[in-house]
């Protein structure tokens, strides 16, 4: 069996549903920006957004531009997805170092699955999917011209 390279689902298979407390990051990520929800008042940062913060119960919050890189902090490799026998996926949850605490769950993509590592980093890039949004997977840093 060749080695595949691990790529994001087809974009007619992913739809998102945006409500207010998840919409602006969306609506970054539709511009190819990389946002985290952090308090408007301690500082705290979380994803997946919330409407309050857990660390205060505050519900200001801000949308701070992130540079985009990450750190894989737990993988798993997919061979095969119901109706689609040949993809490789590559879930992952990622730190995000310019938003300390908070985690993102995505797909690492261009990388043969066994060579993902803990620690590795990366660099987020831009996938589109249904209704013209954009979802964010991460890429092996260095490879974003791949």
């Amino acid at each position: 069996m060749s080695a595949r390279v691990a790529t994001a689902l087809p974009s007619d298979r992913i739809t998102i549903t945006a409500d207010s407390t998840t919409e602006p990051f969306w609506l970054a990520a539709k511009e190819r920006r990389l946002v985290a929800a952090q308090c408007g008042d301690c500082g705290h940062f979380r994803l997946p957004p919330t409407a309050y913060c857990p660390q205060c119960q505050s519900t200001a919050v801000d949308w701070p531009e992130l540079s985009g890189r990450a750190v894989v902090y737990s993988f798993a490799v997919v061979h095969g997805f119901p109706g689609l026998p040949d993809a490789t996926l590559v879930p992952a949850v990622v730190d995000l170092p310019d938003a300390p605490g908070a985690r993102l769950v995505t797909n690492v993509v261009g990388v043969l699955p066994e060579d993902v590592r803990i620690g590795m980093e990366l660099v987020v890039d831009f996938h589109p999917i249904n209704d013209g949004w954009l979802l964010p997977v991460f890429r092996v840093a260095g490879d974003e011209e791949s």
